[in-house]
């Protein structure tokens, strides 16, 4: 099932991503917010990959160009301001879409309808988060900012059909873009030019092209099962 990988993968690549601050946050509580966070997609990938087969085989035996998720996800995490701008992308799209798809009666209305609360709090910390170091020190604003820009271009395949997820795409993407706009704007942050503001979009991970760090991102992910195929606990 495309849909299940397509949003399966999405939430695995971006909970191994903020799996990475392990050890790493720049305070104690935003290292077990951001495993929280972490922990609550794996469970979402989870039960999406299991619709697809098996789960473990799907996460950790496929090829990168098996991998559907959107490039957004896949992107290192930088500094923690960098790492924000993509939550905050992210998780006000994905809790637009829980939110359609929670009230209809398709494959995925069950989990939505579980997962569109935590999805919820993701999103308000990465809100949080975005007004803090935007409206913070001069250091803290321009680091936001170039997160902010540098991952933009990505947020336009958020957007792009993907088979099996009945959405209003036209809907969602003005939902999003309107969000998004509102929370930058109150972080004194300037909204990028680009994808949101024409037809011009950027990213073929649906398709399963992805950029250089997935690959190395894909070894470290895999490398464990990989190495001890059939290995149990």
């Amino acid at each position: 099932m495309t849909a299940a990988l397509a949003l399966g993968d999405d939430a695995l690549v971006l909970s191994h991503r903020l799996g990475e601050w392990a050890g790493h946050a720049p305070v104690l509580e935003e290292e077990v917010a951001l495993a929280n966070i972490a922990l609550d997609l794996l469970g979402q990938a989870r039960v999406l990959l299991s619709l697809a087969g098996d789960e473990d085989e799907l996460a950790y035996l496929r090829e990168e160009r098996a991998f559907l998720n959107v490039q957004l996800v896949e992107q290192p995490n930088g500094d923690f301001a960098h790492t924000i701008a993509r939550q905050l992308y992210f998780s006000t799209y994905q809790h637009l879409l829980y939110e359609q798809l929670a009230a209809g009666n398709g494959p995925f209305a069950g989990l939505a309808a579980k997962a569109v609360k935590e999805v919820a709090y993701h999103q308000d910390h990465a809100e949080h988060w975005t007004l803090r170091l935007g409206d913070g020190t001069p250091e803290s604003h321009e680091r936001m900012q170039h997160g902010v820009n540098a991952l933009w271009r990505f947020t336009g395949e958020l957007f792009q059909p993907v088979e099996g997820v009945d959405v209003d795409r036209p809907s969602l993407r003005k939902n999003w873009l309107e969000a998004v706009t509102g929370i930058l704007t109150r972080a004194t942050l300037t909204v990028p030019e680009g994808p949101q503001h024409g037809a011009w979009t950027a990213g073929a991970g649906r398709q399963g092209i992805h950029t250089e760090p997935f690959g190395r991102m894909i070894a470290e992910m895999q490398h464990l099962h990989r190495s001890h195929p059939g290995a149990t606990w």
